[in-house]
């Protein structure tokens, strides 16, 4: 007896002859794993992908090094959005006021700071105005023309950044401002890139919120904290809208499949607890429930359903020859626990080549991923087979009626005509159907290496107008409010120098002393690369000589300081520069100083505004090449980059993890084949199909248009995860049937095909549908996902009938 037959006989010496002790184990087991359901975290947005990156090291150095209220790590801000006719006028002007002065007796919102348009035209009505409530009498006793002579000098001062784009400073009218309200929260918070799902922010905007609602005039509150809230909220909803679909669609299939009450409950109950187990094991673990584990229990019913049809269909096989109900279950096991084994350490491996990225939520995407392939083996390759025995025990004492027991595609029906179709042709011309097959492969294949990637917070958000069919849901499936996405579309078109249109922060470290650090900075910005916004050959930048010159307009004293020491007339100065920092810190521009200048001279920043129709890759690249201009230490970061360096890590995870699977799977198969078939080339005939199929999924994700992101940039391996199942299921059977009968390839592919082929369409039908619901989710990037993980189960299905018979034929012919 093979080491093989000897566990497998160990095993049935459970499953069959001692059920109720396997059962039992399982509903302790069961027990442990739902303790952890309440330890199971979450996390959500972008900023679990940008730990670790060289990029957001970057960032969080200048944010580390720099000290104003955008930038200091314990403190954060919030947008007041103001719309209406002409928000300069002096009514609007007073609202935003009102506005402000009502959220500064908040407490609870730890206000620390404020600024608006407000502000700025009353503190050039009354310079002395340094409290909200001066400033607002400023405004109030003003005339509409002392407003409007007021706005109009304030447009030289930086009103101009946060007023719309119709902003018209001798009309002194605009239909959109933006103010900033500081608050003091937990160190750490600008410190990343991304956004996350929880942010000490999300309850202080929610109540700033409030008050605005509640104020007269047309106020947004943006921030953060609005973010956060919405990307919580998204994943909630997403699930709501997303599971009673897919339970709907799978119960469906589910009775066409197992055409059986108890059988179906049965199913359904090993489902649940394939879940149960493996988000206990992420609570016990620690590992986070997010965007990318929102698949994990989709995968896992995929194969679980999977699994669950084939023991009940190979069981039925046995019971149709007449044989008892263990006696039926002792080959059922011995034959699909080989098949589930040999299914589940290639899908492992699919899942765990994800572990390889250096992004930290695809590396747990990985882990709970394939654990729970192993957690849905042990389900259904033991717990099932031994319920199964005990319900249909039951059955016959009580005769409790019996229903559909025939196997899916027996007999000579239309179905099982049409699962052999591919078999029929590869009988007569089997070299002919595979070169069809790979030449198709091939030029889908190569067609799909132009996919593109991506890699954005919108991808998370939800779609500025939600479908018909989320509007429509009743109450309890009803989603919330999203305006995140509209907001964010409305800045960037009334906003030019919204920076959430695309920037590059250039960090720049030298001793900043030097004569020639401003001249340097200053020539770099002349025409600079193609994404970058310009006006008159030079960039749209915000940095240290911007504050300059923008105090030396207002301050005569500090322009004939600059004047004095600029060698060349350009505004720039190029000595005594200490003086010159010196004198800033000493005046109203100090806190706007030193958002561009640490205070011991050494480091500052220069924000480069960037198209915002340029892709990140683009604006990274120019970022680069800024920086090469420098003589000293240039580093470009800023969100933009950030993102464009994890687009670039989703693109060499997508290819690492396929070719470590591809490698791992194909040394898996023909090691196991070897083992348990003394065939080794079984293994190469189990491989075939899946590499078509994947090529196939290549090509059509790129005419659809469909990036490799976050969540889609996994599919590639997990494709071969879950659609080597199906040519997995094929090729043993195949290779048993073929040793059965001697070496009659025809007659073994035909058993095969109508055995097992049925058992794999319910499992397609079920699962592509049952995957293909995600496409219902809010978010963009769950709707793609489901769908490439649909296409991937479909073509794999069909590579497996179409590919699968012409290659088992040839190697019958020169291999075998």
């Amino acid at each position: 007896m093979s080491t093989v037959d000897a566990i497998l006989e160990w095993l049935d010496g459970y499953i069959v002859d001692r059920p109720k002790v396997v059962i039992l184990a399982f509903l302790l087991l069961t027990a442990g794993f739902a303790a952890g359901l309440g330890s199971v975290s979450t996390d959500a947005g972008t900023s679990q992908f940008v730990e670790g990156v060289p990029a957001q090291e970057a960032f969080e150095e200048v944010n580390d090094e720099f000290e104003s209220s955008t930038f200091e790590p314990d403190t954060g801000s919030t947008t007041l959005i103001q719309r209406g006719e002409n928000v300069l006028a002096q009514p609007e002007l007073v609202r935003m006021l009102e506005l402000q002065q009502r959220l500064r007796e908040r407490e609870d919102l730890r206000i620390v700071g404020q600024s608006s348009a407000a502000t700025i035209v009353a503190t050039q009505l009354n310079p002395t105005a340094a409290t909200l409530a001066a400033q607002e009498d400023a405004l109030r006793n003003a005339t509409p023309n002392e407003v409007d002579r007021a706005v109009e000098a304030a447009a030289e001062s930086g009103l101009s950044s946060i007023v719309s784009d119709d902003f018209n400073s001798e009309a002194g009218s605009a239909s959109a401002t933006i103010g900033t309200v500081t608050h003091e929260v937990p160190q750490g918070l600008s410190s990343s890139a991304g956004t996350s799902g929880t942010s000490p922010l999300t309850e202080i905007q929610q109540s700033v919120k409030s008050v605005a609602d509640r104020s007269a005039g047309d106020f947004t509150v943006f921030g953060s904290g609005i973010i956060s809230g919405e990307l919580s909220g998204v994943i909630g909803d997403s699930l709501t809208i997303v599971v009673p679909a897919a339970l709907i669609l799978i119960l469906v299939f589910l009775l066409f499949a197992y055409r059986d009450p108890i059988d179906l409950v049965l199913g359904l109950v090993s489902l649940g607890m394939t879940i149960i187990w493996t988000f206990g094991f992420m609570g016990h673990a620690g590992i986070p429930f997010g965007q990318m584990t929102i698949a994990v229990p989709v995968l896992l019913l995929a194969v679980g359903i999977d699994f669950g049809i084939h023991a009940i269909n190979r069981y039925r096989e046995e019971r149709a020859t007449g044989a008892g109900i263990r006696e039926s279950m002792r080959p059922t096991t011995d034959q699909l626990l080989v098949a589930f084994f040999i299914v589940t350490g290639t899908t492992v491996l699919g899942f765990a080549s994800n572990l390889l990225s250096s992004l930290g939520p695809i590396r747990d995407f990985g882990a709970a991923a394939g654990i729970g392939i192993i957690f849905t083996f042990l389900i259904f390759g033991i717990f099932l087979p031994s319920m199964k025995i005990l319900l249909d025990e039951w059955r016959e004492r009580v005769n409790f009626p019996t229903f559909g027991t025939n196997p899916i595609g027996s007999g000579g029906s239309a179905f099982s005509t049409a699962l052999t179709a591919g078999h029929k042709i590869a009988s007569r011309t089997p070299k002919l159907l595979l070169a069809v097959l790979l030449v198709t492969g091939g030029v889908a294949g190569a067609y799909g290496t132009g996919v593109d990637t991506s890699f954005s917070q919108e991808d998370f958000l939800p779609p500025e107008e939600l479908p018909d069919y989320v509007q429509a849901l009743p109450g309890p499936l009803e989603p919330g409010e999203y305006t995140v996405t509209e907001t964010l579309n409305n800045l960037e078109d009334e906003f030019e120098t919204f920076e959430g249109s695309g920037s590059v922060t250039i960090f720049i470290e030298t001793p900043l002393r030097r004569d020639d650090a401003l001249e340097q900075i200053y020539r770099a910005t002349r025409s600079p690369e193609g994404s970058f916004v310009t006006t008159n050959r030079r960039a749209e930048a915000q940095g240290i000589i911007q504050v300059i010159q923008s105090q030396a307009s207002r301050d005569p004293t500090f322009a004939a300081l600059i004047a004095r020491n600029d060698r060349n007339n350009n505004g720039v100065p190029d000595d005594n520069l200490e003086v010159v920092y010196e004198y800033l810190l000493d005046s109203p521009a100090r806190g706007q100083t030193l958002n561009y200048i640490s205070d011991d001279f050494r480091q500052t920043r220069v924000v480069i505004s960037a198209d915002p129709e340029a892709a990140q890759g683009e604006i990274a690249a120019d970022g680069r090449s800024f920086t090469e201009q420098f003589r000293f230490t240039a580093i470009a970061t800023g969100q933009t980059v950030v993102f464009a360096a994890i687009s670039d890590i989703i693109f060499e995870s997508a290819i690492s993890s396929l070719l470590a699977a591809l490698v791992a799977t194909a040394g898996f198969l023909v090691f196991i084949y070897w083992l348990l078939e003394d065939r080794p080339s079984l293994g190469i005939v189990n491989l075939i199909p899946i590499i078509v199929a994947i090529a196939w999924l290549a090509g059509t994700m790129r005419y659809f248009d469909i990036p490799l992101n976050a969540l889609t940039a996994t599919v590639l391996s997990i494709a071969i995860g879950l659609g080597i199942d199906y040519s997995a299921h094929l090729v043993h059977r195949f290779g048993e049937e073929y040793e059965e009968l001697g070496g009659d390839v025809e007659t073994a592919l035909d058993n095969t095909i109508r055995g097992t082929g049925g058992a794999l369409a319910g499992s397609m039908l079920t699962t592509t549908f049952g995957t293909g619901v995600l496409g219902l989710a809010i978010t963009p990037v769950l709707g793609q996902f489901g769908l490439v993980i649909a296409l991937s189960v479909a073509y794999s299905f069909i590579a497996s009938l179409l590919v699968t018979p012409p290659t088992a034929i040839l190697w019958d012919r020169y291999v075998a």
